[in-house]
């Protein structure tokens, strides 16, 4: 795996080719990296990316053209190699196009790019799929990244909280046993804009919300001045995760969701499909400030 570097005078940001994964997000001033360390006795990913699908399949699989393909949980682009298109000091592009393996478990032509660039304090990442088809594309993608909780050693787990920019009104959708989205939403956030963060919040899995009104939401703790704000414009759902007694917490922002219950599985029809027409593009980005 070969890994890639990018940095001005605040921020060094560390890309792997595998996946296109963020490293590392490590702020040189304040000696903190905001990103989990992938301990592989929690969970060994630290950014994974999810393309063409987010969320897993019932039963892995999904029609098209009434033949069935079978794809894993998030998709294939978190565990193919991106080519790196172009690179300044502080911004890079990488590339991953179809290739006869994509086509077997997804069967468009595509060239998906991903371009992080540091601005300041702020790291700003932007998803470009374009359809080179000839036919209309079916996808979703989304963002995994997962930041260290706690930052520093004066704090704990618990001293951390979540701020969106909105007062929220919103329920979860729980996920089965298998992963699969429930039917019916369970309330949550009742006229709060705030989660206060402890680990037994994702004993149960993540946290699906669908049509927040917040556009961004802020990590922070009630001891110290260290945190981020995760900016997600038009992005319509939002996970928060993390795995069982881990230290951190994954943030989330969506364009798709996993398959229902009672999904017909059918990839045309399924909650949140993006529809590409042929030689059109999709962008879609968001951007993290640290501090």
């Amino acid at each position: 795996m070969a890994v890639y570097t990018i940095n001005n005078s605040i921020l060094q940001v560390q890309i792997a080719d595998k996946g296109a994964e963020l490293q590392c997000i490590y702020h040189t001033e304040n000696q903190i990296d905001y990103l989990w360390n992938g301990d592989t006795a929690f969970w060994a990913k630290k950014s994974p990316v999810l393309f063409p699908i987010v969320g897993g399949l019932k039963q892995n699989t999904y029609y098209y053209n009434e033949k069935a393909y079978y794809l894993n949980r998030h998709g294939f682009a978190r565990d193919m190699v991106f080519k790196v298109q172009q690179q300044t000091d502080n911004a890079i592009q990488l590339v991953l196009t179809d290739s006869p393996e994509t086509l077997q478990v997804y069967p468009f032509r595509f060239v998906f790019t991903i371009q992080y660039t540091i601005v300041t304090n702020c790291l700003m990442v932007e998803y470009t799929v374009e359809n080179i088809d000839s036919v209309n594309m079916y996808f979703s993608l989304g963002a995994h990244p997962a930041f260290a909780v706690p930052l520093t050693a004066d704090t704990v787990y618990e001293d951390y909280f979540l701020q969106f920019s909105q007062t929220e009104n919103a329920g979860i959708w729980p996920l089965t046993d298998g992963g699969l989205l429930q039917e019916v939403p369970v309330p949550f956030l009742q006229n709060s804009p705030t989660i206060a963060l402890h680990k037994s919040l994702f004993y149960k899995d993540a946290l699906v919300f669908k049509h927040l009104h917040s556009e961004s939401v802020r990590l922070h703790n009630t001891k110290n001045k260290h945190g981020i704000n995760l900016q997600f414009p038009d992005f319509p759902y939002l996970g928060i995760w993390a795995a069982k007694d881990a230290d951190f917490v994954c943030i989330e922002p969506w364009c798709g969701v996993a398959d229902s219950n009672h999904s017909n599985q059918q990839l045309v029809q399924k909650e949140g499909i993006r529809v590409l027409v042929p030689h059109t593009k999709f962008i879609r980005s968001w951007n993290v400030a640290v501090y």
